[in-house]
């Protein structure tokens, strides 16, 4: 994987052949599959639940990484579970403080790994407390709930204040940081640089004529 993960989002992907797409992009050298869940309240948009991940997981050994941008999300995690994802991420801002550490519990207790996200607005610092208990932290690099954004630069300085604190508590091997949103062959490279390991890419991937190319371009471009 060249040090780097790249996990195409379905969002981007065409609706009415979603089991060939993935078949697509996994014959094309994707990593993981990134599944933006979103319910109309957390978020404006409405995507898709346990269903389509369901129907999806039979169709490819790509793990699925599943991003909720849903309200209090604890409360769906057994469904998101049993319909398939390898990862679960959580909104801090979607998800009372109290919850948050049974949440994560609950997530690697059935042998997933869990993950927490946070939006534009929001302090990195935020999930500082939990570190420990995670397997990947989700730094938004536009505002979640719609595809094809702009890459919001101002979010690297996240990024790399998240790198430095997993290194002060030697967790920078166990602890992968994601980077969602403008994610492409122009904008990979910084986010790279500042401490990301893992990448989503949307339009990038699915909407380019050859992803094979458009994944290989992007693993160089992030040398």
């Amino acid at each position: 994987m060249n040090g780097i993960i790249i996990a195409p989002s379905l969002l981007a992907a065409n609706f009415s052949c979603l089991g060939s797409e993935v078949q697509r992009i996994e014959q094309a050298g994707a990593d993981w599959l990134h599944l933006d869940v979103m319910d109309g309240l957390f978020v404006p948009n409405i995507t898709f639940g346990p269903p389509i991940i369901s129907a999806l997981r039979p169709l490819t050994k790509l793990f699925f990484d599943v991003h909720l941008m849903i309200e209090k999300p604890e409360r769906y995690l057994d469904e998101f579970v049993r319909a398939g994802a390898d990862m679960v991420t959580m909104h801090i801002e979607a998800i009372e403080q109290e919850a948050v550490s049974p949440a994560l519990q609950k997530i690697r207790e059935a042998g997933k790994q869990a993950a927490l996200s946070v939006k534009p607005n929001t302090p990195i610092e935020k999930i500082f407390p939990w570190l420990d208990e995670l397997d990947m932290v989700l730094v938004m690099t536009v505002e979640p709930g719609f595809g094809g954004q702009s890459f919001m630069t101002p979010m690297l300085s996240k990024v790399k204040a998240l790198r430095e604190e997993l290194s002060r508590r030697a967790l920078q091997n166990g602890v992968l940081i994601q980077v969602d949103g403008g994610i492409a062959q122009a904008t990979i490279q910084s986010a790279k640089e500042a401490g990301a390991d893992c990448f989503v890419a949307g339009s990038a991937v699915f909407g380019a004529q050859d992803a094979r190319e458009a994944i290989e371009e992007l693993r160089q471009n992030s040398n």
